[in-house]
């Protein structure tokens, strides 16, 4: 998944506001507790960093954006 395509999703599933918030202020057991921004800045790929949000948020990601 392409960065532009992840924050686009982001975005989509938590508004602009929010996904910047939360890339850079929530830490993630998945991502071994980084948050998103940590995470992409440490070269993790973004489909795992897009599962992680999935999985710690999935009544708040439509289903179109799985």
């Amino acid at each position: 998944m392409r960065l532009t395509e992840f924050w686009g999703r982001l975005e989509q599933a938590f508004g602009s506001a929010y996904a910047r918030s939360l890339a850079a202020d929530q830490s993630f057991a998945a991502l071994d507790g980084r948050t998103i921004n940590e995470s992409i800045a440490q070269g993790v790929e973004t489909v795992t960093i897009w599962r992680a949000v999935v999985s710690a948020y999935p009544d708040r990601v439509p289903a179109r954006l799985r």
